[in-house]
């Protein structure tokens, strides 16, 4: 099971934030720098909830996979506070809001063969253990020893700490059970909650510092539940939710079109409403019959199983009230339902205990419930809301709507009809229906642009032989009066009607796609199998419009509520028909692996010329006599109302201290084992590099240190570290280097045009007003860059200026080195396109040579249109220009 791509880049969001916070320590400055990197300088201020615990949320929808981010997501985490405090436990607190997502979440994460249990025995190396909490009551494979050996994941009800009953205070008493957390650090106790002993569970789980996971935190985020979360003395937090609450600091948005694109979810919502419930009834049997028929025939071509079920959501008169459901779940038998397809769920009646509604051997396809089928039951199979609210009453789809919008398989079916999900009303009030509708969404993390109106008209209906068993609609009228609390009104005389399978639902056509023959019933045979059949068009059509949004759908996704804080400038009209034209050439080669006819051109990667890479016999050699004097981190708790500093970079010294103490009292081989371990942890993934090459490597550096050079590693780790990451970065640049340029000379690797500049611009910041900037306002600039841009624009030759975006955003000379994305970019009166790089003589240019290197080969390359210039003030490096000297060549292109 992979990522699918907007969970990859939720998880890519939660790197950068943690990298933002590492750089930065302050968690309020780091929030804010993190939106600012994606353009939305005016983000609302970072809440400190809990104090120096960094506590952030991801917005996922209902169907979007929350579990299975967070399960990447405890990887991530853990790498980047190792860097800090590698010999910190890895102990995940995993909190969820009821006690079936406890049971789901427990059974998924502790199967060896579930994908959510696969990917932690990948990313742990297969030393993971998942606990509930009367196992850690009972110390049961719970130590210190194996806390701190392995991934711990506990998970726990938020009711669970909350101490409302004997059972759950059992976590605060004293555990005899627990006596190995007690042996070591005795005097480092700042750890202890006050008033509980140290054998209690509660300050076992503070001593580790947990990560703690809230699943669906939009249910834990009152001020108790704050507290609650404080009193587990976290690492960090990370929330998960489709609806978070007020006080949620969001680093990473999902939106439905995202979810549509990746096959999560059945949308469009179909909303269709009828004037009384016997419309509700009979249509919903009809539709569904019709979506098994055509399921039944879609997986006859090779597609998977499908059993469409309808949640008949019924209004009790009292909270007591069972008699309601009972007289509904008589009606269906009475139309020749058979007893085992309809089950009840409801607060008081669970008939859907201990059966598997996924399995092709369940019969189960008719749910009666009211709200019980809430936050924790899964059923993609559910297809159909069926609401049997009284006439006059709002319908209250609120709790529900969630449970039919998650797709079969996660994957696209062969016809339309099983990629949406559908609403059935029948209310004098459709427009507080809607906004029911609409509040539904909302609560599932979707919007009112996520659901289609069908409207009521009725046209002739193509049908076919049933391959289910006919429904006994001539006992319908009677049969309804069962259910006392429905309308009294007339229905269609449904004698020798049968239902229709897949029908092609397209207009003069006498086969359907599958070849069948097709046949016509008049308008006035049957009003409400006519209904259906124009409602199947509708959602025809509307998914056709919904999957073509989806698909032209922007993944850089940013919901409303951040869009009007983005700064958004367009190109000024004079140049927009030309500039909109305009292609810069940027490398390609054939994608790895695609096979010599490929035609398909991809731009290139650093990572494919490094596949020979090996350091295996590369130079170990490295200076470490100059190395940086300044410790890697310092403590930089702070005191007072700000107290901003974020916890999991605080150096633990003592647990440092004791740990230098064992590497110094090892022999030599000792010494070179554990510190090459502990290096390789802290520099991290060097991918595409295989982790035994690295490891070896390292291994090899250190053991040519000399014993002051080991005690001043164990001091200044991160030094070391930067050190050894920058000797082996210039290797792999001197490899890709020699690899680009051999492809070049070959024609492995061409220039093609590729990037188009945008119609708009969403800047950082503003520039200063210089004439000629090709948008209306360009992004920011320093004073440096202001000068060159300032006297380029006012050469008479110049057309027009544009300040390059950064990372990601605009135009980057891709190729052998990490992508250079150069300051500006400018076109001359003679149609040339100048590539410019400014560069301060104050300013670290460590990385200049290889920028002007890659510029100057790009530009021999793209064709005597194009040139590329590195410009400094007064100090250039070879190849590069002094700014007078710039401006000469400049003004004669």
């Amino acid at each position: 099971m992979e990522l699918k791509d907007y969970q990859q880049r939720v998880i890519t969001d939660l790197n950068d934030y943690l990298t933002v916070l590492e750089n930065t320590q302050l968690l309020d400055v780091a929030f804010k720098n993190y939106w600012a990197e994606k353009n939305v300088p005016d983000i609302t201020p970072y809440k400190n909830n809990v104090a120096n615990v960094p506590h952030v949320c991801i917005k996922v929808p209902t169907a979007g996979g929350k579990t299975f981010i967070a399960v990447n997501a405890i990887k991530t985490i853990f790498e980047c506070f190792a860097r800090t405090n590698p010999k910190q436990a890895q102990f995940v607190v995993w909190l969820v809001p009821s006690l079936t997502i406890l049971e789901q979440t427990v059974k998924a994460l502790a199967n060896p063969d579930h994908p959510y249990r696969k990917q932690l025995n990948i990313d742990f190396r297969h030393r993971v253990a998942v606990y509930q909490k009367h196992d850690l009551l009972m110390a049961a494979d719970f130590s210190l020893d194996t806390a701190q050996e392995q991934l711990s994941i506990v998970v726990m009800s938020f009711d669970s700490l909350r101490a409302k009953n004997k059972e759950d205070r059992k976590i605060y008493q004293d555990n005899g059970y627990l006596a190995s957390f007690l042996t070591a650090d005795n005097n480092h106790q700042d750890w202890l909650l006050d008033g509980y002993d140290a054998s209690a569970l509660i300050n076992v789980m503070r001593r580790l510092k947990p990560v703690i996971v809230v699943d669906e935190s939009h249910n834990a985020e009152t001020a108790l539940s704050v507290e609650m979360l404080k009193n587990l003395n976290p690492n960090f937090i990370l929330d998960l939710t489709a609806t978070p609450k007020n006080n949620s600091n969001i680093i990473s948005y999902v939106d439905a079109m995202q979810l549509k694109k990746q096959h999560m979810v059945k949308l469009p919502v179909i909303v269709s409403n009828h004037h009384d419930k016997h419309k509700v009834i009979e249509e919903a049997l009809i539709l569904r019959q019709q979506l098994e028929n055509i399921a039944i025939q879609q997986q006859s071509e090779g597609g998977k199983y499908i059993r469409p079920i309808i949640l008949f959501q019924a209004q009790a008169k009292t909270a007591d009230d069972n008699t309601t459901f009972e007289k509904i779940k008589e009606f269906l038998i009475s139309v020749n339902v058979p007893a085992e397809q309809v089950k009840i769920k409801t607060a008081q009646i669970n008939e859907l205990k201990n059966i598997d509604l996924l399995s092709p051997d369940c019969p189960v396809r008719y749910i009666i419930t009211v709200n019980a089928l809430k936050e924790g039951w899964d059923c993609p199979f559910a297809y159909i809301l069926a609401s049997l609210a009284d006439k006059s009453s709002p319908v209250d789809v609120e709790q529900i709507l969630g449970r039919v919008l998650r797709m079969p398989h996660v994957q696209q079916h062969g016809h339309d009809l099983l990629n949406m999900s559908y609403v059935l009303t029948a209310s004098s009030r459709f427009l507080d229906t809607l906004q029911s509708i609409i509040k539904a969404l909302n609560k599932a993390g979707f919007s009112d642009k996520d659901y289609r109106q069908a409207l009521p008209i009725v046209e002739a209906l193509v049908v076919e032989k049933p391959q289910q068993p006919d429904f006994n609609f001539e006992a319908l009228e009677q049969a309804i009066d069962i259910i006392d609390d429905l309308d009294n009104q007339k229905i269609a005389d449904w004698q020798n009607i049968t239902i229709p399978v897949h029908p092609e639902l397209v207009e003069g056509q006498e086969h359907g796609s599958t070849g069948s023959p097709q046949t016509v019933i008049a308008d006035n045979i049957n009003t409400a199998m006519a209904s259906v059949k124009q409602l199947m068009t509708q959602a025809i059509s509307q998914n056709e419009q919904y999957q073509e949004i989806a698909n032209h759908h922007s993944d850089s996704y940013l919901p409303a509520e951040l869009e009007a804080k983005v700064n958004k400038y367009t190109l000024k009209d004079i140049f927009r028909d030309e500039v909109l034209c305009l292609k810069l050439p940027q490398f390609v080669m054939p994608t790895p692996n695609s096979g010599f006819l490929s035609s398909e051109m991809q731009l290139v990667e650093r990572d494919w010329l490094l596949k020979d890479f090996k350091l295996a016999n590369l130079d170990a050699e490295i200076n470490f006599e100059h190395i940086d004097t300044e410790m890697y981190q310092v403590d930089l708790e702070q005191v007072g109302n700000n107290d901003y500093a974020p916890k999991p970079f605080k150096m633990d010294y003592a647990v440092r201290e004791k740990f230098n103490k064992y590497i110094l009292s090892l022999d030599k081989s000792g010494q070179i084992f554990n510190l090459t371990a502990r290096l390789f942890q802290l520099i991290g993934n060097l991918y595409p590099i295989d982790d035994n090459d690295a490891k070896t490597y390292i291994g090899r550096i250190v053991a040519q240190m000399s014993v002051e050079q080991i005690n001043d590693c164990l001091e200044r780790d991160m030094a070391y570290v930067r050190k050894i990451k920058q000797k082996i970065n210039a290797l792999q640049d001197a490899h890709a280097y020699k690899t680009f340029t051999n492809w070049l000379d070959v024609e492995k690797i061409t220039v093609e045009p590729m990037f188009s500049l945008p119609s708009i611009i969403t800047p950082k910041g503003k520039a200063p007003d210089i004439a000629k900037s090709l948008y209306l306002t360009e992004d920011s600039i320093n004073n440096f860059e202001h000068r060159i841009i300032n006297e380029i624009a006012q050469l008479d030759n110049i057309v027009w200026w544009h300040r390059n975006l950064s990372k990601g955003k605009g135009f980057c000379i891709n190729g052998a080195f990490v992508n250079h994305y150069p300051d500006f970019i400018v076109k001359t009166q003679a149609g040339r396109i100048l590539i410019i790089e400014t560069k301060g003589d104050d300013r670290d240019n460590s990385d200049s040579t290889n920028k002007l290197k890659l510029g100057k080969e790009w530009a021999n390359k793209a064709g005597s249109q194009y040139r590329y210039l590195m410009i400094f003030d007064n100090k250039p490096i070879e190849g590069a220009e002094r700014l007078q000297d710039a401006l000469t060549k400049i003004g004669q292109l």
